[in-house]
């Protein structure tokens, strides 16, 4: 599912980047000068990941999380999320900024058991705290400026910081080859940060309806780096103002990670609510 998923967005961005090419030549000149944007928003996200924390004690701990928002909402603990631009003429900077402060919410423990017997290892109640932090800078020029659509190509750098802690509860111990010797305790705890950095490549921007204030936003990204693929893609509605918009928008995001880090995978899926305020 996320080759296919990061197969369509990668054609998703190409076939965007191929249109707008052509259409460059018809675009009117910005206005001098900067411009900025500032956009505090809400995001409520399902959430799934999958981390590994490796050797534990002496053996492997896998933790799985899936938690929808009327799930980890209770247990969020703290939240900001932000997004900006600066443009001068038809070049910009923007960046976006996630953080989530999740405390203990319910998660699925997965290990092996070594022993002789067939003994069936099974969760019986574990649950992983998550301090994420996600933040994207790009820079980008704006392919397409007209009354009616606007269209920026962009490329910068995504990050992904995780603190994780997670508490398992299993119906038995791990024990060893033998089988008399317990190489991890039915309970117990772990804690754990990595990170992932990844290049990206996309483009974005809206198309007016009409005559109307109302437009669609719409933004999509692919990229990778050291064993690892990310991609972003969000479309919704917006209503301008004169001092900015209120925009609604589905905005999904993955990470995928190939190797033994703690990181290796991570999914954010759902609705979200901005204000942009612009000056």
């Amino acid at each position: 599912m996320k080759k296919s998923a990061f197969k369509i967005t990668v054609a998703a961005a190409t076939t965007v980047a191929s249109l707008a090419v052509p259409m460059a030549a018809t675009a009117q000149e910005s206005a001098e000068g900067w411009k900025f944007s500032l956009m505090p928003y809400v995001w409520l996200p399902t959430i799934k990941t999958t981390l590994s924390f490796g050797s534990v004690a002496a053996s492997r701990l896998d933790s799985e999380i899936s938690v929808a928002p009327n799930d980890w909402l209770p247990h969020m603990d703290m939240a900001f999320l932000l997004a900006g631009e600066a443009r001068y003429g038809k070049w910009l900077i923007a960046g976006d900024y996630v953080y989530l402060n999740l405390g203990n919410v319910s998660s699925h423990t997965n290990t092996h058991n070594f022993g002789p017997g067939p003994v069936q290892i099974v969760d019986t109640g574990s649950d992983t705290s998550l301090k994420t932090t996600i933040w994207s800078i790009v820079g980008g020029y704006a392919v397409v400026s007209t009354p009616a659509a606007t269209v920026d190509l962009i490329a910068g750098v995504r990050y992904l910081g995780l603190k994780a802690n997670s508490n398992w509860s299993l119906n038995a111990a791990v024990t060893g080859p033998n089988g008399n010797a317990v190489i991890l305790p039915r309970s117990g705890s772990v804690s754990e940060s990595g990170n992932v950095t990844a290049g990206i490549v996309g483009a974005k921007g809206r198309v007016k309806l009409g005559e109307s204030n109302w437009f669609v936003p719409f933004y999509v990204d692919v990229g990778g780096g050291d064993s690892v693929t990310t991609w972003q893609a969000a479309a919704g509605i917006g209503y301008a103002y004169s001092w900015g918009d209120v925009r609604l928008d589905y905005r999904y995001l993955s990470f995928d990670r190939n190797g033994d880090k703690l990181i290796q995978g991570l999914d954010m899926g759902g609705l979200a609510l901005g204000l942009n305020f612009v000056f």
